[in-house]
């Protein structure tokens, strides 16, 4: 049953063991980064179980912008309580990032033991043109639902290429709302309500907290010497890294770089370097490399205790701003701000995609396994799940032949 826009279901029971079952599968074959994750979310959650509408899943996207930490996982938490409440909210989160959490942990008592990491990289490229389809196709549903008009098709055309140009994705989220705002102005005349300062107190801190927190960054990064290790500064250095990050993985290696091997001295630029390589082969939110890095450090205790820190801020944001979403999306003119972050949004998946498509679809083969399986999810609605598992046997075939 597809919730009540305006709030979370009642059914929380049998929406808990649904919300269960639909995220712990996502967080076991989502490869590919939030924009990736994004369009497995749309397509299982819009698509497959209409459990709710598409604008209303583009509304948690732009959202989720605004805020700093794991999108992807906010996505999964904002799903969650519109699902279910509030256990919906913690089971979908917990149940996204649990099999990331496991795999890190398998990863790093292998790293602890051996000083490496199964050679996984090969399988994962026959997977990646698959991701390319379906982010790809993710984008096109989503765009059908956002782009509403010829303004809204210019101004997402616009932030696509303000995003290739290198303007900073934040910055392009603020414009594109406060465009779209003045523009249904335009259209509504004098009866439509001023900018309202919601819009303005909301678009502030997500400008200006990037720069504090890499301005933060580099402060504590002159700071260098080892630290002695401890589990309480274990929490709050990967706590502050959640409540402060916004941007892509490579801004979270940023932070790990300027807290871990600067400022702590608890593991080495080439420790570093492990870890990115090994953050590329697990499914799942990215920031699960505080997982890997915590199990390093202190054993069980230290995962855990890695993981809550890293994700405790998402939870908070989002339980704060979730509830709100609904009520904003009633006035006209937060509405036309959530529009123009949508449109933001989805051009940034766009350019994701492109980039991606270079990276992954870099011979014949790679192309012919990302187009069949574009053509598989648009003519035949073929789920994730099953071009993932394909992509995964493909990949051992190749390489089982190239060693023979």
């Amino acid at each position: 049953m597809a919730a009540e826009p305006g709030g979370p279901a009642q059914e929380p029971a049998g929406n808990l063991r649904e919300l269960a079952t639909v995220f712990l599968k996502l967080g076991t074959i989502a490869f590919g980064g939030p924009a990736a994750h994004t369009a497995m979310m749309e397509g299982e959650v819009v698509e497959r179980r209409r459990w709710l509408d598409r604008g209303t899943f583009l509304d948690f996207v732009g959202a989720t912008n605004l805020i700093p930490g794991p999108n992807s996982t906010e996505l999964a938490l904002h799903i969650g309580y519109l699902r279910a409440g509030w256990r919906g909210l913690l089971t979908a989160g917990v149940c996204f990032i649990l099999p990331a959490a496991l795999i890190a942990v398998g990863l790093a008592e292998l790293y602890r033991r051996f000083g490496s990491v199964p050679d996984a990289a090969a399988v994962l490229e026959s997977i990646k043109p698959i991701v390319v389809a379906v982010v790809a196709h993710a984008v096109w549903r989503l765009g059908r639902t956002a782009v509403k008009d010829v303004a809204a098709a210019v101004l997402g055309l616009a932030s696509l290429v303000a995003i290739l140009l290198g303007v900073h994705e934040l910055a392009v989220l603020a414009a594109a709302a406060l465009v779209m705002v003045a523009c249904r102005r335009i259209v509504a005349g004098p009866t439509m309500p001023v900018v309202s300062s919601l819009v303005v107190l909301r678009s502030e801190p997500a400008s200006a907290e990037p720069v504090k927190a890499m301005a933060a960054a580099g402060v504590i990064a002159t700071a260098t010497g080892a630290i002695g290790f401890s589990l309480t500064t274990l929490f709050l250095t990967f706590a502050k890294i959640g409540a402060v990050l916004f941007g892509s993985g490579y801004v979270l290696f940023a932070f790990l770089r300027a807290d871990f091997v600067e400022r702590l001295g608890w593991i080495s630029e080439s420790q570093l370097l492990d870890i990115v390589a090994i953050g590329q082969v697990i499914p799942g939110p990215l920031f699960t490399v505080a997982t890997f890095i915590g199990y390093w450090l202190a054993g069980p205790i230290g995962a855990l205790v890695g993981t809550a820190g890293i994700f405790l801020p998402a939870f908070v944001f989002v339980a704060l701003s979730g509830p709100l979403i609904p009520r904003l999306r009633r006035s006209a003119t937060v509405g036309a701000a959530l529009d123009g972050l949508n449109l933001a949004s989805l051009a940034l998946m766009a350019a994701v995609t492109g980039l991606m498509a270079r990276t992954a679809l870099h011979d014949p083969f790679a192309i012919f396994l990302g187009l069949a399986a574009f053509i598989l999810l648009w003519r035949f609605r073929l789920g994730v799940a099953w071009l993932v598992l394909v992509g995964a046997v493909v990949g051992l075939i190749r390489v089982g032949l190239l060693r023979w």
